[in-house]
């Protein structure tokens, strides 16, 4: 097998496979590169968990990579409540002009509690009811919203749900915009997670979720508001972002939050974490799943430089070397930082030939690297050709000639 040098950050760190490299006996063109080794210390503290949650369902999740870092049946659809503006307010957001005036209708007007007392035929700037939306979640907002953007409640559920399966949430269904107990409204934790780590890295709607209070007028300035967020995480925890709380009969209480510390943004989803009088266990939850993420991940290099391989022989069909010495260049390079735990293991899966055969052109595919994190695959490049090399050179052609007098 082909010694291996790899450099990342400048720094030789392994060659010949010495101490991070170790091949995979089974195929000599399937190579196995260890780049990091994780610890049954750290295993043992991540495998630990966050301790007892009250939450029926919940997950916690890294931003720039989505990767769970926790979850407890967070797969299983559940009603979601309030947290489901998460989503109304994105939408509105993206495809709405703040300073557009929404009207009133009077199904908006009937919504049940939590209300803005909104009436039938007022009018209100969109960027304001947002505000009414998210620090005090109203459902009559919610709706004068969706029927503004979409035209009927039917047809912002319709976007709300192509949203969610571009995000890739396999099993979320919107129903209502506001999250109001219905038949087949529903999600999972970790659909909730995809949606709230999309929509955080919109600074319009950071901005919203973190303001303390919004004062506005109805259009014709004879009614004036103020809406106060109830967002209890955002002042207790460090780092905390927000973003939604969540409450009906069916749902329970529920939670949405995001936090940062040390250039590491996570989201966490509770669902059904108690009912009255629990008011609190959602916040506890939270803050335990944090706690846990905080302490066991940080954003580290999964790879971050060049690695350089023994070039690949060029040889002829019959698998002989061509005339002189020509060899194949192999390199590869990456730069990814990925959420990691002390207990993770990061390997590189090299698969190339033991020698290539001409013609050989600049952009061929001669073989792959995997970059893999435990057992997941989460990088694939193609190796490619930086040179080509023709079937046959003068080399060769002296090469065949000699051959043939000297028989």
């Amino acid at each position: 097998s082909l010694p291996l040098l790899c450099n990342l950050n400048n720094r030789q760190i392994c060659s010949d496979y010495t101490i991070f490299y170790s091949p995979v006996p089974a195929t000599p063109n399937n190579e196995l590169m260890v780049l990091r080794q994780g610890s049954a210390d750290a295993a043992n503290a991540v495998n630990a968990g966050p301790g007892r949650l009250y939450a029926k369902s919940a997950c916690l999740m890294d931003v720039s990579s989505n990767r769970i870092l926790y979850d407890k049946d967070c797969f299983s659809p559940l009603p979601m409540a309030s947290t489901t503006k998460i989503m109304t307010c994105i939408l509105a957001i993206e495809n709405g002009d703040p300073e557009a005036a929404v009207s009133v209708s009077k199904y908006a007007q009937g919504m049940p509690d939590v209300q803005l007392n909104i009436c039938e035929g007022e009018q209100y700037k969109l960027g304001d009811l947002l505000y009414s939306l998210m620090l005090e979640s109203h459902n009559d907002t919610a709706v004068a919203i969706a029927e503004h953007i979409g035209g009927s409640v039917e047809g912002f559920a319709n976007m709300m749900n192509e949203k969610a399966a571009s995000l890739g949430c396999n099993d979320t269904k919107f129903v209502t915009p506001n999250g109001l107990d219905a038949d087949g409204h529903h999600t999972t934790a970790r659909d909730l997670c995809l949606i709230a780590s999309y929509a955080i890295q919109n600074e319009t709607f950071q901005n919203i979720i973190k303001t303390p209070s919004h004062a506005f007028k109805e259009l014709s300035g004879k009614r004036s508001f103020t809406v106060n967020n109830k967002d209890l995480f955002l002042t207790s925890y460090d780092g905390a972002i927000g973003i939604k709380t969540g409450f009906t009969g069916r749902a329970g209480y529920c939670f949405v939050g995001a936090a940062v510390r040390n250039n590491m943004t996570l989201v966490s989803s509770v669902l059904a974490s108690g009912w009255p009088p629990n008011k609190s266990y959602k916040w506890a939850d939270t803050k335990s799943l944090m706690n846990y993420g905080f302490s066991n991940y940080s954003i580290q290099p999964l790879i971050d430089g060049p690695i350089t391989l023994n070039p690949i022989p060029v040889k002829d069909a019959d698998g002989k070397c061509c005339s002189f010495t020509k060899e194949l260049p192999v390199k590869y390079e990456q730069h990814i930082f990925y959420p990691l735990s002390g207990a993770d293991n990061v390997t590189l899966k090299i698969n190339l030939p033991e020698y290539v055969t001409p013609p050989v052109n600049t952009g061929d595919v001669i073989g792959s690297v995997s970059l893999m994190l435990n057992d997941t695959v989460i990088n694939e490049t193609n190796i490619t050709s930086e040179v080509s090399f023709a079937k046959y050179d003068y080399h060769d052609i002296i090469k065949f000639v000699f051959d043939l007098f000297l028989i």
